[in-house]
């Protein structure tokens, strides 16, 4: 707070993001006491919870369903790496058994889970150098049975879609909402059809991390739709294609309403503030010009009359043109050469 004071934009926050922890909570509270009056729709969309931390939190309650197997493969992957012996004895097997070796086995930090994928996926390709070795290997006593490896091979192929939705936004070139929306759309999707799978444990796994899902996507959709309905290339098309999908032909109606009249608010409210600051300078300079110049017979008495009949009039200007903005057609996505 201190901060946004020293350097005055304290009445220019419109958003603060931070990882979902208790702390943050009760951060994002303290802070919404002391800058309340300048916020957007009263600070109601102050609080916006780090994309990428919501996604670990989910896969997280996904990894669970298969900790056990997990376990196996990261003591196996340990086993193996721990010497430069057992290392070379890795390899050899590898090679015998006309497997590449380009990809060396990864032990993963088990805070990470995008750690965790990629020494699964890595793992996967040498299951049967894991199986020749356990023959030829005595203190090798962590071997994953095929049931294991069905389950991980499941497990790679459905954080695959996390993971690559993780590296576009936590790279270096870092892309604003309008371009991973969509990508967290496709999450949802594709947790629906997990609820079909025939693997129980997966189709388990799909229901807790749609519910985790849910905990936070009807928080931040508002306002990542907003921005999706200011890119001239999707407008409101984009969420009445996804919309229906996710929450169906009955509800999808409610929640598309909704964001509109979130976007109409938000327009209408900056548009008043707009006014009122001009309002503020015109009468400061009215003001002024009255005390130098004394009463003047060539001002209008009623100028001040007029500029508050167009204060006080309805707003319905920001309306109609974000209405004639949504109506316009949409920009093509691909202009092609």
């Amino acid at each position: 707070m201190e901060c946004l004071l020293d350097w005055n934009i304290d009445g220019k926050v419109s958003t603060l993001t931070v990882d979902n922890c208790s702390t943050n909570d009760l951060m994002i509270q303290l802070l919404l006491e002391k800058l309340s009056s300048n916020l957007l729709s009263g600070g109601d969309i102050f609080h916006m919870r780090f994309c990428a931390h919501i996604l670990a939190l989910i896969v997280k309650k996904g990894l669970e369903g298969i900790k056990g197997a997990i376990e196996l493969i990261r003591n196996s992957v340990a086993y193996w790496k721990e010497t430069p012996k057992r290392v070379e004895k890795f390899e050899e097997a590898a090679r015998q058994l006309n497997i590449s070796s380009i990809n060396k086995l990864v032990l993963d930090c088990e805070t990470r889970w995008n750690s965790t994928y990629l020494m699964l996926n890595t793992a996967i390709k040498y299951q049967e150098v894991f199986s020749r070795l356990k023959q030829r290997e005595p203190q090798y006593d962590c071997f994953p049975d095929d049931e294991d490896w069905l389950l991980a091979k499941e497990m790679c192929d459905k954080l695959k879609i996390f993971y690559t939705f993780t590296e576009k936004f936590s790279g270096v070139k870092y892309p604003t909402t309008n371009i991973f929306f969509p990508s967290f759309c496709d999450i949802r999707l594709s947790l629906n059809e997990w609820k079909k799978s025939k693997v129980g444990v997966i189709k388990e796994m799909a229901y807790e991390m749609i519910e985790k899902f849910e905990e936070y996507w009807f928080v931040i959709n508002g306002v990542m739709a907003v921005e999706i309905m200011l890119d001239p290339r999707f407008k409101m098309k984009l969420i009445e294609f996804y919309f229906p999908q996710i929450y169906g032909q009955a509800f999808s109606k409610i929640e598309i309403d909704r964001v509109r009249d979130l976007c109409v608010d938000l327009a209408t409210e900056y548009e008043l503030k707009v006014k009122f600051a001009e309002t503020y300078v015109s009468q400061n300079d009215l003001s002024f010009t009255s005390e130098m110049h004394g009463f003047n017979d060539d001002v209008d008495p009623l100028e001040k009359f007029d500029m508050f009949v167009s204060n006080t009039a309805p707003t319905s200007t920001v309306k109609s043109e974000l209405t004639n903005y949504l109506e316009k057609d949409i920009l093509p996505r691909i202009v092609y050469g």
